[in-house]
């Protein structure tokens, strides 16, 4: 029997079990917990300060707009759809990968479930529709990588190609209407719980069950293990393939559920639904602290970096400044937050 690497192992009560996901190394001083709580503090702490930062502007620039209930209910409604997106991706980059499709696959999802066909049935078959599609077109992408050998970055943009092609046909570039109201109350404003809109409840369950799964179980041990170094997982007798199989089903699910929020916000399906939200969603999760290399990341990161993102550009449209400068300052966000990982990375190395 092949013994696992030693790299791999737990020195806890339970050996042969990986070690639990941590966003940093240990401290080579021996002080490797307290260190690494310090850092993961300072990371969120610093996320959370250029959120407040942002409200700030907003609150002056727009006090009367962007301070209002209904301007904050909305950022977070937008925020919900595009951050289920991210925690699937958040999970795919952890393990070493990439998803260039997930926003294809979100427009896919959102046009076969708002077919009349599938709106026969109610608010089951749309959401069940939402769902399956996403599902299916993840496990394609799983196949193709775990299985077929394919290189996330190629089989990814081969879907992305084919999902939105395939959109474009069922829809014939024509905007499907939701007709179905169990599916359109959602978003009314009296449906919100608590004065809390239903899909950023999703959302938060979501970001939740996502926490749990990396932090607390097997799974998101071994997402861990694959991204830091797949053939120590290998020889630790994790088997990497189904693992990137499970994967990239974790992130179409999320983009099916994704797409059934999109529906409730927009009453609608079209083919240009989920457009650059791979962008977005790979962004928010390298704000988050989650390395492309992988092997770290954390959900609650992620989510941060998706809150950034939604409230800069909910400034931008109150304060009226074209689409073009909200793209040149994400831009800017996203290498600055590379070169501060890229930097962090060699400081740990020296």
């Amino acid at each position: 029997m092949t013994q696992p690497a030693p790299s791999a192992q737990h020195n806890g009560p339970d050996k042969g079990t990986l070690a639990a996901p941590s966003d940093t190394p240990p401290s080579k001083s021996g002080g490797g917990m307290p260190a690494l709580g310090l850092r993961l503090d300072v990371r969120i702490l610093s996320l959370l300060g250029v959120l407040a930062a942002l409200v700030l502007v907003g609150g002056i620039t727009e006090p009367d707009t962007f301070l209002d209930t209904g301007n904050l209910q909305l950022i977070l409604t937008q925020a919900s759809v595009i951050g289920v997106v991210t925690v699937g991706m958040t999970f795919v980059i952890i393990s070493g990968g990439i998803d260039l499709s997930v926003g294809a696959m979100v427009a896919l999802a959102s046009v076969w479930a708002t077919t009349l066909a599938t709106q026969e049935y109610g608010f089951a078959g749309i959401a069940f529709t939402a769902v399956i599609v996403g599902l299916a077109a993840g496990l394609v992408n799983g196949v193709l990588i775990a299985y077929g050998g394919m290189v996330p970055f190629i089989a990814t943009l081969a879907m992305l190609a084919s999902a939105r092609g395939l959109a474009l046909q069922i829809t014939d570039g024509k905007t499907q209407i939701v007709t179905v109201d169990s599916v359109l109350d959602l978003g009314l404003p009296d449906s919100y719980i608590l004065g809390i809109p239903p899909l950023v409840i999703m959302f938060a369950v979501v970001v939740i069950a996502g926490w749990l799964i990396l932090n607390r179980t097997t799974f998101g041990r071994r997402t861990v293990a694959v991204g830091g170094n797949a053939e120590a997982a290998r020889l630790a007798g994790i088997d990497v393939r189904r693992q990137r199989l499970y994967l990239y089903l974790l992130s179409g699910l999320c983009c099916g559920i994704a797409a059934f929020m999109l529906i409730v916000l927009a009453g609608s399906g079209q083919n240009t639904n989920g457009n650059l939200y791979e962008l977005d969603a790979i962004a928010a999760a390298i704000i988050g602290g989650t390395l492309l290399s992988g092997g770290r990341g954390t959900i609650v990161g992620s989510v941060l970096g998706v809150l950034i993102f939604t409230t800069i550009t909910n400034i931008f449209a109150l304060n009226n400044l074209q689409s073009d400068v909200q793209q040149i300052a994400k831009g800017a966000i996203i290498v600055a937050a590379v070169l501060v990982q890229r930097r962090t990375m060699r400081g740990r190395e020296t």
